[in-house]
């Protein structure tokens, strides 16, 4: 909560200095960088408590209706009360808008989206730091989301996307009062619902 409220305290800074955009000929090409906080709804159904994170993206424009995402978040979290998760998540996301651009500033501008990270997870014991697996494999997701567009240049994005990992993964398990990590082959689509809430500033249009 206290990112969120970082993000949004930012933004309306930022949007009350806002100027326009002037545009070289239409929205593509535009630029725009900003930072997000992150949630995900569960732990890979493991046990694992729902996991909060931070991170950051810049955005690249293609065309008018096609924009790309390219992102970093750090989560962390409990599992099971015995130990602890964090991962790490960089990757890229192709958004395509649902309603065509206009020339008029819409404020509510729908879009949905697909894409692939690299994935990092590290889970370690809280009574012994040397008892810990980690982890590396990639990731693809897809869902949905909307630009809430405050200014020209500015905007407070909501996603909800789901995230399907590829690779094997880390599981917590308590045997007489200790904790064992194991790393199994995945055997299904196991992955995490993931809520972004984010605040985007588009900095200059290149083309």
């Amino acid at each position: 909560m206290r990112n969120l409220l970082l993000i949004l305290a930012l933004g309306v800074a930022v949007a009350s200095n806002g100027q326009s955009l002037e545009l070289t000929g239409s929205r593509s090409g535009s630029i725009s960088g900003g930072g997000r906080t992150s949630f995900s709804l569960f732990n890979s159904g493991h046990g694992g408590e729902a996991l909060t994170g931070i991170g950051g993206q810049f955005r690249i424009r293609l065309a008018e209706r096609v924009n790309t995402d390219w992102f970093y978040d750090y989560f962390s979290g409990s599992v099971g009360g015995l130990a602890h998760r964090q991962d790490q998540h960089i990757g890229w996301s192709v958004l395509f808008y649902l309603r065509e651009p206009g020339e008029a500033r819409q404020f509510v501008q729908p879009y949905i989206l697909a894409g692939h990270c690299f994935d990092y997870t590290k889970q370690q014991a809280n009574n012994d730091p040397g008892n810990f697996a980690e982890r590396w494999s990639s990731a693809v997701q897809a869902g949905l989301g909307t630009h809430f567009n405050l200014t020209d240049r500015m905007d407070v994005s909501l996603v909800s996307q789901y995230m399907i990992h590829l690779g094997n993964e880390v599981h917590a398990d308590v045997h007489d009062g200790a904790i064992e990590f194991h790393e199994e082959k995945a055997s299904s689509l196991e992955g995490h619902l993931l809520v972004h809430v984010s605040f985007n500033y588009i900095l200059f249009d290149a083309w």
